[in-house]
């Protein structure tokens, strides 16, 4: 066999393994692009997450509260007590914002009422305070209780810098939250079934 022979078939050798490697490399780069640049599109839940969501109330006790997640964040659901209720106006005088006139937080106009809400006995807040973003913890029960005063007249305790907030989610004075609880926009589409994100049907 001549040397231009061998030549030849070590140059085409190396051609099948130069094209090969190449068309290799271009399948593993589509294999790595596709996952990249379909990362750019919202997923499912990401488009989920701003949407309303609907929740049922039917049984929701009186005194319970339940927790529902819109838009990333945490959506208290409380049916106050008649009892409860009646403590709202008495406390008007050491809150910080008592009819909901800040605007940082704008309050709808559905909710500028003392008990801040749509149907009296049930409060819808987003449960972050408006200091530094921690979750309140529950603190319903009424009286002298550790970190609150005696006259302690049920709500929430914000435990990181002891930010206090009454069962309208009203921030009491002199406290870090310089804001009331946020009230989001929500509708009842029945008397059982609330939706919370819109406010309009």
């Amino acid at each position: 066999m001549s040397e231009a022979t061998v030549d030849s078939k070590v140059d085409s050798s190396r051609r099948t393994w130069l094209i090969t490697s190449a068309a290799m490399g271009g399948v593993g780069a589509a294999a790595v692009a596709v996952p990249f640049v379909s990362s750019f599109q919202p997923s499912e839940k990401a488009k989920a997450a701003g949407a309303a969501v609907e929740v049922d109330i039917s049984t929701l006790q009186p005194g319970e509260k339940r927790v529902v997640e819109w838009r990333g964040k945490p959506v208290w659901i409380m049916r106050r007590t008649p009892e409860q209720l009646a403590e709202l106006p008495k406390h008007d005088a050491e809150l910080a914002d008592p009819k909901s006139d800040r605007t940082a937080y704008p309050t709808p106009a559905y909710a500028k009422n003392t008990h801040r809400s749509i149907k009296p006995d049930v409060l819808v807040a987003v449960g972050i305070c408006t200091h530094l973003g921690c979750s309140p913890g529950d603190k319903f029960t009424p009286g002298a209780q550790p970190s609150l005063p005696d006259d302690w007249p049920g709500g929430f305790l914000c435990a990181c810098h002891g930010s206090t907030f009454d069962l309208a989610g009203r921030v009491f004075k002199n406290k870090p939250a310089p804001d009331n609880l946020e009230v989001p926009p929500h509708v009842y589409l029945s008397d059982t079934t609330l939706l919370v994100g819109e406010d309009k049907a």
